[in-house]
């Protein structure tokens, strides 16, 4: 099986290439990398384009700059392979995680999977061992859209579930648990409860791992409800 991977950048140039690295050692010749990066003000348009011109299977495209969301829509509908990885721009794969991944997609009713990370700081040192265990990480889709165990950088999606997917609603509040319900809905999640993924931690991220106050939780759950409806029927 052939794979993208799909990656949303902005501002990227203390992490990006240990990423990349990390990346580019599993894939195979006919893999691609796809970064959709949103004008930024550092270094991480020159180091992504230094990396174009050693690896071919690196793609630079311009995303809309309207937000992460949008970059990362912008960056799956350029994606080409049979089988899509998401990936941030400041983590760290594990050596062993397209293998095991893909081992999972042998399943044809397998549309996504989900593996675990290991929680780390900005110098990768382990700050939590499962990220599961935080979200209670587990396949259902009433589970996960009261309590969202899908997280994207830690997912892989069929490419034939974009055209379910996209484009994505106006007013979601992040892509991924869209991407995980829709996926679940049309065929069968896979949870792999290993971490293959160093999930970085840092100044410019960490509020991601918190959460939004009650109500704005439950507003946007049920526009997630009402969106997710509309789209499977």
């Amino acid at each position: 099986m052939t794979i993208s991977v799909a990656m949303a950048v902005y501002n990227g140039e203390a992490y990006i290439s240990e990423q990349l690295d990390s990346i580019l050692e599993q894939l195979s010749e006919g893999d691609e990398v796809i970064i959709s990066l949103d004008p930024s003000d550092d270094n991480t348009e020159f180091i992504i384009k230094k990396y174009c011109r050693m690896d071919s299977r690196i793609k630079l495209c311009h995303g809309p700059g309207t937000g992460v969301i949008h970059n990362f829509e912008n960056a799956l509908r350029h994606c080409r392979n049979e089988i899509i990885f998401l990936a941030d721009q400041d983590d760290v794969w594990k050596p062993n995680k397209v293998e095991e991944v893909l081992q999972r997609f042998d399943d044809k009713k397998v549309m996504v999977v989900v593996h675990d990370a290991e929680v780390v700081n900005e110098c990768l040192e382990i700050q939590l061992e499962s990220f599961f265990e935080l979200k209670n990480g587990r396949a259902g889709i009433i589970h996960n859209i009261i309590k969202n165990s899908y997280i994207g950088c830690c997912m892989a999606i069929r490419r034939k579930c974009l055209k379910k997917i996209l484009p994505f609603p106006s007013r979601l509040p992040m892509h991924d648990q869209w991407i995980g319900i829709l996926c679940e809905w049309y065929g069968k999640a896979e949870f792999i409860r290993k971490p293959l993924l160093l999930y970085r931690r840092h100044e410019g991220n960490l509020s991601d791992i918190k959460h939004a106050s009650l109500k704005q939780m439950f507003a946007w759950r049920i526009y997630l409800i009402w969106a997710f409806i509309g789209r499977i029927f």
